[in-house]
């Protein structure tokens, strides 16, 4: 390893040595990696050291931040860090936020706030804004501004032969529409500047009400949602919060806008007098947490999504049955999509399945919920699109499901222009052949 020996900045751990262990595992504890070698860069010019280092030793390099989005392991391989590189800029004027690899949402939503903008940030707080952005990215403003990947303005990257390039729309505009939904195939991004939007404020939050009116309220929602305003975000939800502590039906809505209230009723009436109404008008960073719930700790979770362009009783009846009062899943969760998500630009990159306005997500603790997980998708897929996005995707035998045949055969093109070697397939891998 004498390249990282003589030129990497930041800190190596190998195994049996002190950091090795907590420096190895991310959020998804669903895996327990045993890298060869552990390198936590300090720089970026440390990103490209890692690479050159892993070239040298025929290692299969992993890249992880935050670890949320972990679906294989790093065994063997060289695990580079990018964590401490977490450097935001905001430029108010150009309304354009310029992240780090190791940002994560919570603190761009608190530097845009300063200024009353918001980037498309990801539900969960402590998400890493450069994986969850290349992988797509599904905001609670999404309806209404897009895919965060729609957002992207540029990327600095370090490609597969440790070379540096800046991909924009005028600049290796292949990488630069690859990188827009393709995740982390065909090089690590260093540097990522997005767009940011005017959204100081917003309506939001998730309200719980008795579990015995799911079957109704997801009926209501299937017949409400297509009218659904651009600038709303919804969910449904089967879900045992820490209170009241049993299981509860729960709506979630993000509007950019005033009280939704008169806009959500016919939810609300078939949900009934709430057991927690928790709506109200927030400062943007404070409103993930508020829709979201309390931001969850490290552990092993398996999660599953299919989505539909239309729901048939079958549908409503699985999501029910699987979050009945006795179920292991942590939640089942009837989402609409569409808005803005559905009308992308001529130029828009790869992200999504834009055109299936529903999705059935379903999270629960391994071992103890792949039982239930498994026979909820059993009664799901025969009715699903087989579609996926590829940031709610943990199963990377499923990555060709997150894109359409076209994009996906686009997208193997441009690895094959840019990493025909397959050095970056430690994820998400679309390979080249």
């Amino acid at each position: 390893m004498m390249v990282l020996e003589r030129h990497f900045t930041g800190a190596v751990f190998r195994p049996g040595r002190p950091g090795y262990d907590e420096h190895r595992l991310g959020w998804q504890r669903a895996f327990d990696p045993r890298p060869a070698v552990i390198a936590a860069a300090a720089t970026e010019a440390d990103v490209r050291t890692a690479v050159l280092a892993a070239r040298d030793q025929e290692l299969p390099l992993a890249v992880q931040a935050t670890g949320h989005g972990m679906v294989v392991p790093a065994d063997g391989a060289l695990l580079l860090r990018t964590t401490a590189l977490a450097g935001i800029e905001i430029d108010p004027h150009r309304r354009v936020a310029r992240v780090g690899p190791g940002a994560i949402w919570a603190d761009v939503n608190r530097a845009a706030a300063r200024y009353g903008l918001a980037g498309l940030a990801g539900r969960c707080g402590t998400v890493g804004v450069t994986g969850y952005t290349v992988g797509g990215g599904q905001s609670w403003l999404s309806r209404t501004f897009g895919f965060a990947a729609d957002s992207v303005v540029s990327a600095d990257v370090v490609t597969a032969d440790g070379t540096a390039v800046t991909a924009t729309a005028r600049q290796h505009p292949d990488l630069f529409w690859a990188l827009r939904g393709g995740g982390g195939n065909f090089g690590i991004v260093t540097s990522l500047e997005f767009r940011l939007y005017p959204v100081a404020r917003v309506w939001c939050g998730m309200s719980l009400y008795p579990l015995e009116n799911a079957a109704a309220t997801l009926a209501a929602y299937r017949d409400w949602a297509p009218g659904e305003p651009d600038a709303m975000n919804t969910a449904v939800l089967l879900i045992r919060p820490p209170s009241p502590g049993r299981r509860v039906l729960a709506i979630r809505a993000f509007h950019h806008g005033d009280d939704g209230r008169a806009i959500l009723a016919p939810l609300l009436d078939a949900a009934g007098p709430p057991l927690v109404d928790a709506f109200g008008v927030r400062p943007f960073p404070s409103a993930s947490d508020a829709t979201n719930g309390p931001q969850v700790p490290p552990m092993a979770l398996r999660q599953e999504i299919e989505m539909f362009r239309t729901l048939p009783g079958e549908v409503l009846d699985a999501v029910v049955e699987a979050g009945a009062a006795d179920s292991p899943l942590a939640f089942v969760e009837l989402r609409h999509w569409g808005g803005a998500m559905a009308r992308p630009g001529p130029d828009a990159g790869p992200a999504g399945h834009r055109d299936a306005p529903f999705s059935v997500m379903a999270v629960g603790p391994q071992p103890v919920a792949e039982p239930a997980l498994d026979r909820l998708t059993g009664r799901l897929r025969p009715h699903a699109t087989g579609g996926s996005f590829l940031t709610l995707q943990m199963d990377r035998t499923k990555t060709r499901t997150a894109f359409t045949d076209h994009n996906y055969a686009r997208l193997r093109a441009v690895k094959r222009a840019w990493d025909p070697g397959n050095f970056f397939h430690l994820g998400h891998n679309i390979p080249p052949n």
